[in-house]
């Protein structure tokens, strides 16, 4: 799978999780927050993919 289809597939999960997570949690919150827990949750899933594949 091309990297360009990841990326798009982990910005709509991160942005589905990322908006139940602000409703669930915080009733009042902008769309700023909640697109910053987008960047953070897509981040995440860089990071624990470069650690998972990081030769020892």
């Amino acid at each position: 799978m091309p990297k360009y289809q990841i990326f798009i597939i982990r910005i709509i999960i991160a942005g589905v999780f990322a908006v139940f997570i602000s409703r669930f949690y915080f009733k009042d919150i902008n769309v700023f927050s909640v697109g910053g827990l987008l960047i953070f949750f897509v981040g995440m899933a860089y990071i624990l993919e470069h650690f998972r594949n990081k030769k020892s």
